[in-house]
């Protein structure tokens, strides 16, 4: 099912979740408005908030607070994704111009803080206690995973436990999250909560895995960012890794090299590689594995078409060319 099948199901969810954001961005200084208004409509997929609400109507059909919730899963997704272009020096995102590169890198960062700020309001104004907790914690761990990844920069010596430890507290988490507070909205059964949030992380996984692998295998006009930019971050990614391992001699050599300077000098040699130790088919198959392990916690749960849309999702994390 393409993932405009899948949106339907919650359309009009989505569409007051938008109308939910942009009311409280409410804001008398105009660069705010601006930045934001940039960044939220430059064709984000809306896949996390999407989570969140088919995981609230999966288990119950009438949900309170399930907008909010998903509104402020979108906040702190959009001010992820400006602090990041900054820390990674990104010029392209969705194929746009990113923030930073039009309104400089200070402003990114601050207007990133006041949608931190502004979600963290949401949730506080919810008045739930378990939300509560289970978001600040998730916070805390998803500004680990960014350090996480910082520190790790241009290490050629990244191990593949390394790298999934990075990239479930960076990315997985907010998936967790997200479906986990869908089934807080909806049932007090602790198993079905729990195979919310195994499904979240296992979704997660499966997204990032895919990422990186299209960040070698697909042109600019296709993905919306520029080929390579990993390698030219100095990320040691599931691609990079795998290459390595299977690589000896000068390969071995260019790619450790690539990595510890960020260089995107020979990468067209470095895609040659990638291609020939079939790195893109190891990371994919990786992304596959961990989105059945989604579809299978959810196995337990009765058969409507939010869950059905779940699965289905999980098809088009690994699928998808964008």
């Amino acid at each position: 099912m393409p993932l405009e099948s899948i949106r339907t199901l919650v359309k009009a969810d989505l569409e007051s979740t938008d109308r939910f954001i942009i009311s409280q961005l409410e804001s008398n200084i105009p660069l705010i408005r601006q930045i934001i208004e940039y960044v939220l409509t430059c064709g984000g997929k809306r896949v996390r908030p999407m989570v969140l609400l088919l995981s609230a109507r999966a288990l119950a059909e009438n949900v309170q607070k399930h907008v909010a919730l998903a509104a402020v899963i979108e906040l702190i997704h959009t001010a992820t994704l400006l602090h990041d272009d900054v820390v990674d020096s990104s010029t392209l995102r969705r194929g746009h111009k990113t923030a930073h590169t039009i309104w400089g890198s200070d402003a990114s960062v601050l207007v990133g803080d006041f949608l931190y700020s502004r979600a963290f309001q949401v949730v506080v104004d919810l008045k739930h206690q378990p939300i509560l907790d289970i978001f600040a914690k998730a916070t805390h761990y998803i500004a680990e995973g960014e350090i996480l990844q910082l520190v790790n920069c241009n290490n050629p010596d990244t191990t593949e436990d390394f790298y999934f430890e990075i990239i479930q507290r960076k990315t997985a988490k907010l998936f967790e999250i997200a479906a986990q507070l869908g089934a807080l909205l909806s049932t007090e059964s602790d198993r079905d909560i729990i195979a919310m949030r195994d499904y979240g992380l296992h979704l997660g996984l499966a997204y990032q895995l895919i990422d990186d692998a299209l960040d070698y295998g697909l042109s600019v006009e296709q993905t919306g960012k520029n080929v390579g930019q990993d390698l030219a971050e100095g990320k040691t990614t599931l691609p990079l890794i795998h290459a390595m391992r299977k690589s000896k001699g000068a390969d071995l050599a260019m790619l450790r090299e690539a990595i510890a300077t960020g260089s995107s000098e020979n990468l067209a040699t470095i895609l040659g590689i990638i291609e020939s130790t079939n790195a893109i088919k190891y990371t994919a198959d990786a992304a596959r594995h961990h989105a059945q392990k989604a579809k299978s916690a959810l196995s337990h749960l009765a058969l409507t078409p939010y869950r059905r849309a779940l699965e289905e999702l999980s098809d088009f994390v690994v699928e998808r060319t964008y």
